[in-house]
């Protein structure tokens, strides 16, 4: 008896729509890759939790690069960390990159998210990181500073992946920057096409931010309408993305539910999935089918417009100007979350090389 596709499978086998995995860990990239993903993404919070699951290869290896690197700080050998993850991840995609000459296959790499605010910094680190292999992408916050970080490293030929992205306001002036960058790369005698820029918006966390102001103020809200807040705001970029024929391609990010893979099927983006989402996706028993040129229904985004006064913010293109965007509440939370995770991923590093002996006694 043939042996039925798994349905992430399914997806991909549709034609336009990418899946990616979300974490560089090594054992769900091969699962992904071996179900059709084609990309891979890393921040701080996966590397810090690959970190724990892959304890029996890096706690070694991260011991080994204090003992050849006397005279690295904690900080130099968490940035070690962080680009040695990347790289291995790269390596499982690379014979993707090839196939496809360079338009997939693509590892993310986060640039470090205390700089957010500074755009000589996340532009000298997203160069070099672009330099660690041939398919590493970098990934910029979509903030003030980082809509002209995401022009000026996309100018220097990085392939940038903009993230801690929420609104089509923040999407749009990511999609703009990379069109500035591509033109003057051109202009500067490179090649654009090299390149595979990405948008991300992070649609679980659009939905995860609504329910807190819902909360937080005590509104009243049908309660099924939160689920397509994220998918209303990405359904509104896409159609302006299409409309302005930006070269970069959206990636929903952040999965909560069932709907932000079924409601995406069959356009052009990219799906970056956790690994738990993915299996639970793939044993679900449904068969994919072509729903992104369905719109969300009209009434459940009026009542969000409605009752929610932040959410007419996320979905007008003009909803937030750029120097609104790091104020922005998703973008507050996230930033806050991710220097958080940056700060423990130091800690997990310091933890190994310099144990607290209250507790591993030498």
């Amino acid at each position: 008896m043939a042996m039925v596709e798994s349905p992430l499978l399914q997806t991909a086998r549709l034609g336009l729509t990418d899946y990616w995995n979300d974490s560089c860990a090594i054992d769900e990239l091969h699962y992904a890759v071996e179900r059709g993903a084609v990309g891979a993404t890393s921040n701080p919070p996966i590397v810090l939790e690959v970190l724990g699951k892959e304890k029996a290869h890096w706690v070694p290896r991260v011991r080994d690069l204090a003992a050849t690197h006397p005279a690295w700080t904690e900080v130099d050998l968490t940035w070690a960390l962080v680009e040695e993850m990347a790289i291995r991840g790269a390596g499982v995609l690379a014979p993707i990159h090839e196939r496809e000459h360079g338009r997939k296959g693509w590892q993310s790499v986060q640039t470090n998210p205390e700089n957010y605010p500074n755009v000589e910094r996340m532009v000298e680190q997203a160069v070099h990181f672009a330099g660690l292999a041939p398919n590493m992408q970098v990934k910029i916050p979509a903030t003030e500073a980082g809509i002209a970080a995401i022009e000026e490293a996309t100018a220097r030929g990085v392939n940038i992946n903009a993230t801690v992205s929420f609104t089509v306001s923040q999407a749009v002036a990511a999609a703009e920057a990379v069109e500035r960058g591509l033109a003057r790369l051109t202009a500067g005698g490179g090649n654009p096409d090299t390149l595979a820029p990405v948008v991300t918006i992070m649609i679980g966390r659009v939905d995860d931010w609504m329910r807190v102001i819902v909360e937080r103020d005590g509104l009243a809200v049908e309660p099924g309408a939160l689920d397509w807040a994220g998918l209303a705001v990405f359904k509104r970029a896409y159609g302006i993305f299409r409309e302005r024929g930006y070269r970069s391609r959206l990636i929903a990010a952040a999965y909560r539910h069932v709907l932000h893979w079924t409601e995406l099927v069959g356009g052009d983006v990219i799906l970056t999935m956790p690994h738990a989402w993915q299996v639970r996706f793939n044993s679900s028993g449904i068969a994919p089918t072509p729903r992104m040129d369905v719109p969300v229904d009209p009434a459940i985004v009026e009542e969000l417009r409605r009752r929610i006064p932040d959410f007419p913010r996320a979905y007008e293109p003009a909803g937030l100007r750029p120097s609104e965007f790091d104020g922005y509440g998703a973008s507050v939370r996230t930033l806050r979350q991710f220097i958080r995770a940056y700060h423990d991923l130091v800690g997990a590093v310091r933890d190994i090389v310099l144990p607290n002996p209250d507790v591993h006694p030498a």
